[in-house]
């Protein structure tokens, strides 16, 4: 199960980054001076792209919650290093042997 999330996870990641950079730059902070006005300048083509970004965004944080929670059930069973370092103190302290009546 952790396996196909955390490929999930990945594979939206990936679809979530190239559909950022499909997008239409606002600013122009790149540099690069290309003119973007016949690559997805288009309305429609815009709001596809913001609202498949905003449905991959969404998947992207529901199969990353989902690890965070499968992996938190995980750690419950591992006990901390102060419960085992005690743990070995009382396995080497001699016992009382308990009298037989």
């Amino acid at each position: 199960m952790e396996t196909i999330l955390i490929a999930a996870n990945v594979v939206l990641a990936l679809i979530l980054i190239f559909l950022i950079l499909l997008q239409r730059s606002e600013g122009g902070a790149l540099g690069l001076g290309l003119s973007q006005d016949n690559f997805a300048s288009s309305r429609s083509v815009g709001n596809i792209l913001t609202k498949s970004t905003s449905i991959v965004a969404a998947l992207f944080i529901i199969t990353s919650i989902a690890l965070v929670v499968l992996s938190r059930a995980d750690l419950q069973q591992i006990r901390s290093v102060i419960e085992k370092i005690e743990e070995q103190e009382d396995l080497e302290t001699p016992k009382i042997p308990e009298s037989q009546k």
